[in-house]
């Protein structure tokens, strides 16, 4: 109740957002969450828009799997394998506005890792790892949209294939913005 009336929100709807977390990040002005699967969000990813009056909806509880059993469906029906990415529309840190985010992928690695690789003047890349699912599911979510275009799927071809890994999320002893906030 305390949270639901800082944030001026239905506490059910919160009791919902607090029900779906494994860590709570910030309470108010808005509620930042951590969902079991790892991805971080606003709300814990629950929504109460694009659904029928009094109804919300939330995240796959391990979207993962679902982008797995999405993938086999797609093979069984089609005898095509494709890759599958299962999207989360979030805010930014410091930007306005919201982008489309991976929170469950299957049939290709979540980041490209270029760390050794030499840039366009010879100097050897010593960080870069581009998360090329959560820049797909943005591309994704443009086509989508966020109003009321009822577009539920996007068909991407002609993405080059590419190697590198999947920790996507960083482990919580690697992650210094969470250690920040857990210190306010």
């Amino acid at each position: 109740m305390r949270i639901a009336n800082s944030t001026d929100e239905d506490p059910r709807f919160i009791q919902v957002v607090l029900d779906q977390a494994c860590d709570i990040l910030i309470e108010t002005p808005f509620t930042l969450t951590e969902v079991p699967c790892g991805h971080v969000g606003v709300r814990s990813g629950v929504d109460a828009s694009n659904v029928e009056d009094g109804l919300i909806i939330t995240l796959p509880p391990d979207p993962m799997y679902e982008a797995e059993e999405i993938r086999r469906e797609l093979k069984t029906l089609t005898r095509k394998d494709c890759g599958v990415i299962v999207t989360d529309t979030c805010g930014r840190t410091f930007r306005r506005g919201q982008t489309g985010h991976a929170i469950g992928w299957s049939g290709m690695s979540a980041i490209r890792d270029v760390r050794g690789d030499n840039d366009l003047f010879g100097k050897t890349l010593e960080i870069t790892e581009e998360a090329v699912v959560d820049e797909i599911a943005g591309f994704a979510n443009l086509i989508m949209g966020e109003s009321n275009n009822g577009v539920p799927v996007v068909l991407f071809r002609g993405i080059p294939e590419w190697s590198g890994h999947d920790a996507l999320y960083f482990s919580p002893e690697e992650d210094i913005i969470r250690k920040a906030l857990k210190k306010v």
